[in-house]
């Protein structure tokens, strides 16, 4: 299979493993927020009752866990097309 077909047959499964990614990512945030916050919803950042620490905080945190589980969510996809078509998505 050359470079630009596999690369086209692993398009739709990156999509969808990206949409995974942030739904999980997003489920994640949302109770790691509330066991560290004591809070049931992360701050909104144009909510004036809110601090900057706190507004920033929460974005800091919430882009660490997008981020680490998107990794690990387009890593284990790449896997799973090389245990499948014996290649590397490119």
């Amino acid at each position: 299979m050359s470079k630009a077909i596999n690369r086209a047959a692993y398009k739709p499964v990156g999509v969808l493993l990206g949409l995974a990614a942030g739904m999980l990512a997003g489920n994640i945030f949302r109770q790691v927020w509330k066991l560290t916050a004591g809070d049931g919803e992360a701050p909104n950042p144009t909510d004036e009752d809110r601090r900057w620490g706190e507004i920033l905080a929460a974005a800091a945190l919430q882009g660490a866990i997008f981020s680490v589980v998107r990794a690990a969510v387009d890593r284990g996809g790449a896997v799973g097309v090389r245990r499948l078509t014996g290649r590397w998505p490119d």
